[in-house]
């Protein structure tokens, strides 16, 4: 069959690039033409942009870089009817994929969702969309299956892709001794910093993050550097020398890091599956900020807390992220006690609420069964 991907961010192309390569096991056939990146190419297909060069964060940024979205809609929309797949797949990304969702539907074609977007948390209206534009829901969160029951789609709950792509591609035998020496870091506990992957969350959040750094002459840390961006455009925010960066490593950094500063996102997940203490961190521009703050409806920012339906990471949120309060709570997760054991219990909890492993397989095979019923 021939199928066309479209993700848009850093984490869609690694849960992209992972429900690829089940695709590619079940159907040998496969032809898959994809919106992504360097993850997913590693897999195979064709890709036909790079998340790069769509990925846009906060409501002033997307209306300043309207005009490039909507050439790359329209871009879109033809290389579609020009490949006519037999399925289209959206992954996450949704102020895109839901425009290109109305026009796949118009002209007859297959689509199915794979990572819900966050319709729970802002914009519930597009319910609407995507009941009327999307044949299958794959979720990936275990609230969401309840959430759209109670808006009468049915949905398919695969479990979490992270689970996988921690437990089968991270079972490696290195130490954290050999990262440090492979990666000539320091020979100190490190301290990792997750900014994000866009320019403008990296600008609003990583000079404070990195604030810090003199206080704890006994840590190093190591930024986890966006494969999009050069090592120069880090270099403007940092003072110190001793600040490293690394590229393409994050997990490894992650599993080699006694704590760390993480961006809200995916990577909030990520650093909690690997069971590293974190603060979460979220700075946009105040017109975004304000904006946002009278249209979101959750209580928390970090996956998380949202899974956990508590407080068990602290956020700490435009005018609170400040290098006093990030002190403050780097400070509580690099000292044993009774709220890092309460941390790590309820880590362990996180794991269980989200299911068993297989998420990226379950999908593939719902999707190809789905498409020969």
């Amino acid at each position: 069959m021939k199928y066309y991907i479209i993700s848009g961010e850093a984490s869609g192309d690694l849960h992209g690039a992972n429900l690829m390569k089940e695709i590619f096991k079940l159907d040998t056939n496969a032809n898959i033409r994809f919106w992504g990146g360097d993850l997913m190419s590693k897999q195979g297909g064709t890709l036909v942009k790079h998340y790069k060069d769509l990925a846009f964060m906060g409501f002033l940024e997307v209306i300043l870089n309207l005009r490039t979205i909507m050439r790359n809609m329209k871009f879109c929309k033809q290389d579609i009817l020009n490949f006519n797949p037999d399925l289209i797949i959206f992954i996450d990304y949704p102020g895109f994929n839901l425009r290109i969702a109305e026009f796949a539907k118009n002209n007859n074609f297959k689509t199915f969702y794979y990572i819900s977007p966050q319709i729970w948390a802002w914009k519930e209206g597009r319910i609407k969309s995507i009941k009327k534009y999307i044949d299958k829901m794959f979720v990936i969160l275990p609230f969401e299956k309840d959430f759209y029951k109670k808006h009468n789609f049915n949905v398919d709950f695969v479990g979490h892709p992270l689970l996988d792509a921690i437990e089968n591609d991270y079972k490696t035998k290195f130490t954290p001794q050999q990262f440090i020496s492979e990666n000539k870091l320091l020979t100190k506990p490190i301290i990792s910093l997750l900014p994000g992957s866009r320019t403008q969350e990296i600008k609003a959040k990583l000079p404070i993050m990195l604030s810090v750094v003199k206080y704890y002459p006994d840590y190093q840390f190591v930024i986890a550097g966006a494969p999009s961006l050069n090592e120069e455009y880090y270099k403007q925010f940092i003072t110190d020398k001793n600040v490293k960066i690394v590229y393409n490593k994050t997990y490894d950094l992650l599993k080699s890091s006694v704590a760390a500063l993480v961006t809200s996102g995916t990577a909030t997940l990520e650093t909690a599956l690997f069971e590293v203490p974190e603060v979460v961190c979220y700075k946009s521009s105040e017109i975004s900020y304000q904006i946002a703050k009278r249209v979101i409806n959750i209580k928390y920012i970090s996956l998380v807390n949202l899974i956990m339906d508590k407080e068990i990471v602290k956020e700490l949120i435009q005018h609170d992220l400040t290098t006093q309060n990030l002190k403050t709570e780097l400070d509580k997760i690099l000292t044993e006690g009774e709220y890092l054991n309460n941390l790590r219990e309820n880590y362990k909890q996180l794991k269980l609420k989200l299911g068993g492993g297989g998420a990226s397989k379950k999908a593939a095979e719902l999707m190809i069964e789905y498409m020969n019923i």
